[in-house]
Protein backbone atom coordinates (compact mmCIF):
# COMPACT_ATOMS: atom_id res chain seq x y z
CA UNK A 1 0.00 0.00 0.00
CA UNK A 2 1.04 3.54 -0.63
CA UNK A 3 0.89 4.68 3.15
CA UNK A 4 3.54 2.17 3.96
CA UNK A 5 3.51 2.52 8.15
CA UNK A 6 1.23 5.99 7.87
CA UNK A 7 -2.73 6.39 8.97
CA UNK A 8 -4.25 9.31 6.25
CA UNK A 9 -6.31 11.21 8.02
CA UNK A 10 -8.91 13.55 5.93
CA UNK A 11 -9.07 16.78 6.71
CA UNK A 12 -12.29 17.43 4.55
CA UNK A 13 -16.25 17.79 4.78
CA UNK A 14 -16.73 17.05 1.40
CA UNK A 15 -18.77 13.97 0.40
CA UNK A 16 -16.43 14.00 -2.66
CA UNK A 17 -13.09 14.34 -1.76
CA UNK A 18 -13.85 11.17 0.84
CA UNK A 19 -15.67 8.84 -1.80
CA UNK A 20 -12.59 9.36 -4.72
CA UNK A 21 -10.29 8.26 -1.54
CA UNK A 22 -12.23 5.36 -1.08
CA UNK A 23 -12.73 4.33 -4.73
CA UNK A 24 -8.79 4.47 -4.96
CA UNK A 25 -8.97 1.89 -2.27
CA UNK A 26 -7.05 4.24 -0.22
CA UNK A 27 -7.90 3.61 3.53
CA UNK A 28 -8.34 7.05 6.07
CA UNK A 29 -10.56 8.48 8.68
CA UNK A 30 -11.86 12.20 9.00
CA UNK A 31 -10.71 14.75 11.45
CA UNK A 32 -11.72 18.24 10.08
CA UNK A 33 -10.05 21.62 11.74
CA UNK A 34 -11.87 24.58 10.76
CA UNK A 35 -10.52 27.62 9.85
CA UNK A 36 -10.57 31.00 8.22
CA UNK A 37 -10.45 30.62 4.86
CA UNK A 38 -10.14 33.95 3.48
CA UNK A 39 -6.81 34.82 1.60
CA UNK A 40 -4.51 37.47 0.85
CA UNK A 41 -6.36 40.49 -2.09
CA UNK A 42 -3.39 40.44 -3.57
CA UNK A 43 -2.77 36.53 -3.75
CA UNK A 44 -2.15 35.19 -7.62
CA UNK A 45 -5.81 33.52 -8.37
CA UNK A 46 -3.61 29.88 -9.04
CA UNK A 47 -2.47 29.77 -5.96
CA UNK A 48 -5.36 30.53 -3.53
CA UNK A 49 -6.67 27.04 -3.21
CA UNK A 50 -2.55 25.98 -2.24
CA UNK A 51 -2.74 28.28 0.06
CA UNK A 52 -6.40 27.79 2.06
CA UNK A 53 -4.88 23.81 1.58
CA UNK A 54 -1.69 24.45 3.65
CA UNK A 55 -3.41 27.01 5.87
CA UNK A 56 -5.84 23.84 6.23
CA UNK A 57 -3.16 21.48 7.10
CA UNK A 58 -1.03 23.63 9.57
CA UNK A 59 -4.27 23.92 11.76
CA UNK A 60 -3.25 20.06 12.75
CA UNK A 61 0.23 21.17 13.68
CA UNK A 62 0.64 19.98 17.38
CA UNK A 63 -2.68 17.58 17.07
CA UNK A 64 -1.04 15.35 14.19
CA UNK A 65 0.53 11.75 15.74
CA UNK A 66 3.73 10.44 14.77
CA UNK A 67 2.24 8.16 12.25
CA UNK A 68 -0.48 10.64 10.56
CA UNK A 69 -0.31 12.22 7.43
CA UNK A 70 -3.04 14.74 7.18
CA UNK A 71 -4.55 15.34 3.71
CA UNK A 72 -6.40 18.68 2.71
CA UNK A 73 -7.47 20.36 -0.30
CA UNK A 74 -9.17 23.35 -1.52
CA UNK A 75 -11.14 24.19 -5.04
CA UNK A 76 -11.65 27.08 -6.55
CA UNK A 77 -13.55 28.29 -9.60
CA UNK A 78 -12.17 31.00 -11.69
CA UNK A 79 -13.25 33.10 -14.72
CA UNK A 80 -12.50 36.70 -15.86
CA UNK A 81 -9.71 36.97 -13.12
CA UNK A 82 -12.29 36.77 -10.69
CA UNK A 83 -13.04 33.49 -8.06
CA UNK A 84 -16.30 32.20 -7.56
CA UNK A 85 -16.72 30.52 -4.34
CA UNK A 86 -19.34 28.35 -2.78
CA UNK A 87 -23.02 31.21 -3.22
CA UNK A 88 -24.45 32.80 -0.37
CA UNK A 89 -28.09 31.99 -1.63
CA UNK A 90 -29.64 30.95 -4.41
CA UNK A 91 -29.37 34.48 -5.98
CA UNK A 92 -26.09 34.37 -5.83
CA UNK A 93 -25.68 30.53 -7.62
CA UNK A 94 -28.15 31.43 -10.28
CA UNK A 95 -26.13 34.71 -11.39
CA UNK A 96 -22.87 32.41 -11.20
CA UNK A 97 -23.92 29.96 -13.21
CA UNK A 98 -25.41 32.48 -15.78
CA UNK A 99 -22.36 34.55 -15.84
CA UNK A 100 -20.01 31.32 -16.30
CA UNK A 101 -22.91 30.11 -19.55
CA UNK A 102 -21.10 29.69 -22.45
CA UNK A 103 -17.67 30.61 -21.30
CA UNK A 104 -14.52 28.54 -20.51
CA UNK A 105 -13.54 28.48 -16.71
CA UNK A 106 -10.97 27.43 -14.90
CA UNK A 107 -11.11 24.95 -11.46
CA UNK A 108 -8.19 24.74 -9.62
CA UNK A 109 -7.75 22.28 -6.71
CA UNK A 110 -4.65 23.36 -3.92
CA UNK A 111 -3.53 19.59 -2.14
CA UNK A 112 -1.66 19.64 1.23
CA UNK A 113 0.53 16.66 2.53
CA UNK A 114 1.39 17.13 6.00
CA UNK A 115 3.27 15.21 8.47
CA UNK A 116 4.40 16.41 12.05
CA UNK A 117 8.23 16.66 10.02
CA UNK A 118 7.04 17.76 6.70
CA UNK A 119 4.64 19.26 4.22
CA UNK A 120 4.14 18.98 0.66
CA UNK A 121 1.74 21.35 -1.49
CA UNK A 122 0.87 21.70 -5.36
CA UNK A 123 -2.07 22.89 -7.50
CA UNK A 124 -3.81 20.97 -10.47
CA UNK A 125 -5.42 22.99 -12.65
CA UNK A 126 -8.58 21.78 -14.94
CA UNK A 127 -10.22 23.97 -17.89
CA UNK A 128 -14.59 23.86 -18.24
CA UNK A 129 -16.53 24.81 -20.81
CA UNK A 130 -20.13 25.59 -20.20
CA UNK A 131 -22.45 25.51 -22.44
CA UNK A 132 -25.35 28.06 -22.95
CA UNK A 133 -27.95 27.93 -19.67
CA UNK A 134 -30.84 29.94 -19.33
CA UNK A 135 -31.81 31.54 -16.52
CA UNK A 136 -34.82 28.80 -16.06
CA UNK A 137 -32.34 26.26 -16.42
CA UNK A 138 -29.91 27.56 -13.66
CA UNK A 139 -33.04 27.62 -11.48
CA UNK A 140 -33.87 24.44 -12.52
CA UNK A 141 -30.21 23.18 -11.52
CA UNK A 142 -30.06 24.87 -8.30
CA UNK A 143 -33.30 23.48 -7.15
CA UNK A 144 -32.98 20.11 -8.01
CA UNK A 145 -29.20 19.64 -6.55
CA UNK A 146 -28.36 22.24 -4.04
CA UNK A 147 -24.99 23.76 -4.60
CA UNK A 148 -24.19 25.79 -2.22
CA UNK A 149 -21.26 23.66 -0.82
CA UNK A 150 -19.57 23.56 -4.42
CA UNK A 151 -17.02 26.47 -5.78
CA UNK A 152 -18.68 27.80 -8.90
CA UNK A 153 -21.98 27.07 -7.59
CA UNK A 154 -22.18 23.57 -9.11
CA UNK A 155 -20.71 19.98 -9.06
CA UNK A 156 -19.61 18.02 -12.58
CA UNK A 157 -20.87 15.24 -10.91
CA UNK A 158 -24.54 16.77 -10.72
CA UNK A 159 -27.12 17.27 -13.34
CA UNK A 160 -25.81 20.54 -14.76
CA UNK A 161 -22.31 18.13 -16.05
CA UNK A 162 -24.36 15.67 -17.57
CA UNK A 163 -26.44 18.50 -19.64
CA UNK A 164 -24.28 21.34 -19.71
CA UNK A 165 -20.26 20.43 -19.80
CA UNK A 166 -19.18 20.52 -23.14
CA UNK A 167 -15.72 19.86 -22.90
CA UNK A 168 -13.13 19.26 -20.25
CA UNK A 169 -9.29 19.93 -20.51
CA UNK A 170 -7.50 18.21 -17.58
CA UNK A 171 -8.00 16.23 -14.62
CA UNK A 172 -11.84 15.19 -13.95
CA UNK A 173 -11.15 14.32 -10.15
CA UNK A 174 -9.77 17.42 -10.11
CA UNK A 175 -12.89 19.43 -10.51
CA UNK A 176 -14.78 17.28 -8.26
CA UNK A 177 -12.38 18.62 -5.38
CA UNK A 178 -9.23 16.06 -5.38
CA UNK A 179 -6.89 14.91 -8.61
CA UNK A 180 -6.58 11.62 -7.88
CA UNK A 181 -3.91 10.87 -10.03
CA UNK A 182 -1.13 13.67 -8.74
CA UNK A 183 -2.67 13.07 -5.20
CA UNK A 184 -2.12 9.19 -4.95
CA UNK A 185 1.41 9.72 -6.59
CA UNK A 186 1.94 12.33 -3.97
CA UNK A 187 1.03 10.63 -1.40
CA UNK A 188 3.77 7.54 -2.61
CA UNK A 189 6.25 9.62 -2.84
CA UNK A 190 5.63 11.37 0.64
CA UNK A 191 4.95 8.25 2.51
CA UNK A 192 8.46 6.64 1.39
CA UNK A 193 9.86 9.28 2.78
Amino acid sequence: MILGPYKLVLSSNSPRRAELLQKSNIPFTKRVVEIDESFPDDLAIDTVAEYIANNKALAHQGIAEANEVILTADTVVAYDDRIYGKPKDKKDAVNTLLTLSDQTHYVYTGVCIFSSDKKESFTVKSEVKLSELTEEEAIFYFEKDKPLDKAGSYGIQDWIGQTKIEWIKGSYTNILGLPMSQTYEALGRFCKG
